[in-house]
């Protein structure tokens, strides 16, 4: 007689970096679902990247341990993988039949996870329960169903979920169509309906005071570690910050030309800007330091590793060109682009957000003139780059219009003076001015 294989619980795993938590974003499998060895079953987000973790089990799964939005510790239970097979029995007719029509708008579907109750728990499947099996009963009984307690509303699709946070629809409200209570799209698109009518154009929640309500959004996963880079680069760095104004004009020719002669590069202004940090950190190498704050030390380091801020829809990251030093000009833009693509879809891996050195920040792009930007902990300093306008500029004698635009450097004030700082800020100033300055020196 064959032995059963007990079931075995997948933890989550230690993703590197630090890391110690991470959020749970959306399910790729469900219970009863048959897995294989490093299967893909979860997307998870960190403070650092979004990432999808592989199970080391094969088998059918037994348990979910978490749903959306749930924050688990490394080494708290993630999912339960049983014998192939095992799972069959247990999982709930009603969701089978539906996941179908589920998965048509929302991708993967995560059984049985309720959003009715505050905890964020599971009902197990399996064995129903009494409640489970009065809601069973063919309707008719409308004395016996109305004194029955109402059970928690059960949503098995995230897009359902979704679309009624979106709507501010109360889940809890909404009357369930689907076997054994299951709230189903449909069920949620009539809600919204019925409400429309019923809702001013200007209507607001009230809060206590007659006003509008407040709204809590939990601080977690990226959010929360620049919440806590940022806290902690005020608190232990002593900053100061000098800036310039620039004609950039020169440097915008130069990039113009560089678009007519070489497309095939795809050399814009953040590359250039990056070739000249680079090569003004050589010059100024203080600037390219971190404090070592136990051991007393300025650690200057030997390699650029550049980073830039870049907006996307998770918030601002700053993804890390490592050896920049190495690169051409050419060389640098690609890498740019690259990881800029990757940030905005979010398939940053979470060592391509570590490990920086000198932070460039191209804030006019928001169309901003100015700003005094917190330095990205561990690093000394970060150039920031205000936008490109047409101002009047005393050019050979006259007064004309140029392209001028602000440059700011905030610095770590233990790892130089001001002295050294003007003099980085200058030179970076000298070649967007006059770009020979940078071949000259290059």
């Amino acid at each position: 007689m064959k032995t059963a294989v007990a079931p075995r619980v997948f933890r989550l795993p230690d993703l590197g970096e630090g890391l110690t938590e991470a959020e749970v974003l959306e399910w790729k499998v469900a219970v009863g679902d048959t897995v294989e060895v490093d299967q893909v079953v979860v997307e998870v987000e960190t403070a650092k990247a979004a990432v999808e973790v592989p199970v080391p089990f094969a088998g059918t799964v037994l348990k979910l341990h978490a749903g959306p939005g749930a924050v688990l510790g490394v080494g708290e239970p993630l999912i339960e993988v049983g014998e192939a097979g095992a799972g069959s029995g247990s999982e709930d007719p009603a969701a089978a039949r539906y996941r179908e029509e589920e998965q048509a708008g929302s991708g993967n579907v995560l059984i049985g996870y309720g959003t009715g109750g505050a905890s964020g728990t599971r009902r197990r499947r399996g064995r129903a329960r009494p409640a489970d099996k009065a809601s069973d009963t063919v309707a008719g009984d409308a004395g016996t169903a109305a004194a029955r307690p109402r059970l928690a509303p059960r949503v098995i699709s995230p897009l359902v979920r979704r679309i009624a946070r979106e709507h501010g629809v109360d889940i809890a409200a909404v009357t369930p169509t689907g076997p054994r209570g299951v709230i189903l799209r449909r069920d949620v698109e009539q809600a919204i309906a019925a409400a429309a009518p019923a809702e001013p154009a200007t209507a607001a929640v009230a809060g206590p005071a007659g006003g509008l309500a407040d709204e809590r959004i939990p601080l977690r996963g990226l959010r929360r570690a620049v919440a806590d880079k940022l806290t902690r680069s005020r608190a232990e760095i002593p900053d100061a910050t000098t800036w310039v104004d620039v004609d950039a004009t020169g440097l915008l020719d130069v990039r113009d030309a560089l678009r007519r002669t070489r497309p095939d590069l795809g050399i814009g202004l953040l590359a250039l800007l990056a070739r000249i940090c680079v090569s003004g950190l050589r010059r100024f190498p203080e600037l390219n330091s971190s404090v070592d704050t136990g051991r007393g030390e300025i650690v200057r380091h030997g390699r650029v590793n550049l980073g830039f801020a870049a907006q996307t829809d998770r918030g601002l990251v700053v993804p890390v060109v490592r050896d920049a030093h190495l690169m051409t000009t050419g060389d640098l833009a690609a890498e740019l682009a690259r990881l800029t693509g990757l940030a905005r879809a979010g398939k940053l891996p979470p060592e391509a957000l570590t490990g920086g050195t000198f932070t460039l920040n191209n804030y006019g792009v928001f169309g901003v003139d100015g700003s005094t930007p917190i330095i990205n902990h561990p690093e000394a300093a970060l150039l920031g780059v205000g936008r490109f306008v047409d101002r009047p500029w005393v050019h050979d004698g006259a007064v004309v219009p140029r392209k001028v635009a602000q440059l700011s450097l905030t610095f770590d004030h233990r790892v130089c003076d001001g002295g050294t700082a003007g003099g980085f800020l200058r030179y970076v100033a000298d070649c967007v001015e006059d770009p020979s300055v940078l071949i000259a020196h290059s």
